[in-house]
């Protein structure tokens, strides 16, 4: 498939709206999965740490079967992937309306529910990259501000809906709700050229020329027989031979060509299927080569094997502000009559804002995308270690809405990662960048919680998150300087296999 230049707009935007709303469908409930935390607790009775599993699994199984997902949307495309992911997200709501116990939901919700998340995020991700270049990061921010407002509505509607409806009620419209996915993946239509080259043979035409026989036309009984008949003839004229006799050697004839061209044509239909078997194993056994050979390509750049080193620390340590900052603040003694908005809804609005923010400022010729998202790592850092400090309400309040915005640095991550792989390599590196970021999300929440059993307080706690997120920082700040001036003075010399990241300006 040969890919047209980014429109940069028209259908471009349709493209933005449905992924929106794909991300606000999908992302809802599983961010809002504290609502339904609380009625799963008294309607299974487990502990605690084994009904969380449930919402962790959600959140963190597309990111870690994310190398799977940028395969799906790589071999079959954005919008059929969409579309089936739809089913995936709709069918595992509703299965765990009837869940008996907690193991089935992690199934269901988990399992089913986060991996048709992280389907669906690869491929509006990938898609709008497609359809934006000069305009991706204010695309990227806004298709990212879904997740963020299906935060904000789904955990009040879900609260409405069990109180009309119970908690299978809610589960059963929200997965219903859920469907409109379909509609929203069948509008990503494909960007293709129209001056595309014809399509390659089918596998069989590959094939050497030797192991084709079935374009061969082969005769039937019918021809044999008029063959024979024919020599009949003739041979009865020239021989005089009695009519019995000659039609006896005849059928003999025929019996004994029916059954010896049967057995070449089977023998050599075996050796035909055979071949090709062979040749298909060796086709498929070279395109896990190439994978295997291109990962190992895109570790050699230094910004990326930097840049996937930074978000596993980023969301080691980034990650657990928004799950445990309402309970640090019932650590510090805060008076809950002090509580003007609950520091996990400040996040989730600031966060919002900041994928808008700075997925416009990724578009300014004059701001350098990976700069600014090295600036968003070392002020998360900052921030974190300034969380022990802080006593009140309002200065929980203000570190809440700057980690919220700083957190919004995911609407510029796909931007960095194509300019350092480039747009071709962007599905199989994005997928890699996530499943790290997956690995981040779920050894994060742990790390911090056996600090606070360790010391029972959550200072060093932060002061070992706030640490990970500014050596991730750093570490991608130090490979990207030396790859910035050999891009440089050397961008006219690289071969056309070798991936570097270019200055915004110079893009």
């Amino acid at each position: 498939m040969v890919f047209r230049k980014p429109p940069d707009g028209g259908w471009g935007w349709v493209i933005v709206v449905v992924s929106f709303f794909t991300q606000f469908l999908c992302y809802g409930s599983p961010l809002a999965v504290g609502v339904l935390y609380l009625e799963w607790l008294d309607a299974f009775g487990e502990g605690k740490g084994k009904t969380a599993w449930v919402g962790s699994l959600a959140n963190g199984i597309g990111l870690l079967a994310s190398p799977v997902c940028s395969i799906c949307v790589s071999s079959f495309g954005a919008r059929p992937v969409a579309i089936f992911s739809g089913f995936m997200v709709a069918g595992g709501l509703m299965m765990s309306s009837f869940a008996p116990n907690i193991y089935f939901l992690y199934i269901s919700y988990g399992i089913v529910v986060g991996l048709g998340c992280g389907l669906l995020y690869t491929a509006t991700v990938t898609i709008t990259c497609h359809y934006f270049d000069k305009r991706r990061g204010l695309a990227l921010g806004l298709i990212s501000t879904g997740s963020s407002v299906g935060l904000f509505i789904y955990a009040a509607l879900q609260r409405e809906l069990i109180d009309l409806y119970g908690l299978d009620g809610c589960l059963l419209i929200v997965g219903a709700l859920s469907l409109n996915i379909l509609a929203c993946g069948s509008l990503m239509r494909p960007l293709e050229s129209f001056d595309s080259p014809p399509p390659e043979k089918k596998c069989v035409d590959k094939v050497p020329d030797q192991f084709f026989v079935y374009h061969e036309k082969e005769k039937t009984v019918e021809e044999n027989i008029s063959i024979l008949e024919k020599g009949y003839v003739d041979e009865k004229c020239a021989n005089n031979i009695p009519d019995y006799k000659q039609d006896a050697i005849l059928n003999k004839n025929v019996l004994s060509s029916i059954n010896v061209n049967e057995k070449d044509t089977y023998k050599k239909k075996v050796v035909e299927q055979t071949n090709f078997c062979k040749q298909l194993a060796k086709r498929k056994w070279q395109l896990y080569l190439n994978y295997w050979e291109e990962t190992v390509v895109l570790f050699k750049n230094k910004v990326f094997s930097a840049l996937f080193v930074a978000i596993l620390l980023f969301d080691i340590g980034g990650f657990p502000p928004s799950l445990l900052m309402e309970d640090v603040a019932r650590s510090a003694n805060i008076n809950e009559d002090d509580y003007h908005m609950p520091l996990i809804s400040i996040i989730g609005i600031m966060t919002a804002v900041g994928k808008l923010t700075l997925g416009i400022l990724a578009d300014f010729k004059w701001v350098n995308t990976l700069y600014l998202y090295v600036t968003t790592l070392l002020m998360t850092g900052v921030a974190l270690f300034a969380i022990p400090f802080a006593k009140s309400y309002l200065t929980l309040a203000m570190l809440s809405g700057i980690l919220g915005f700083l957190t919004g640095n995911w609407s510029i991550f796909p931007y960095v990662t194509t300019k350092t792989v480039g747009i071709e390599k962007l599905t199989h590196a994005y997928g890699i960048l996530m499943f790290f970021a997956g690995l981040g999300n779920s050894l994060g929440p742990p790390i911090v919680g056996w600090f606070y059993d360790w010391t029972q307080e959550y200072d060093t706690a932060f002061y070992f998150s706030g640490f990970c997120v500014l050596l991730g920082g750093f570490l991608l700040l130090l490979a990207a300087l030396p790859c910035w001036n050999a891009c440089t003075t050397q961008s006219s010399k690289l071969p056309p296999n070798t991936y570097s990241y270019k200055v915004a300006s110079r893009a």
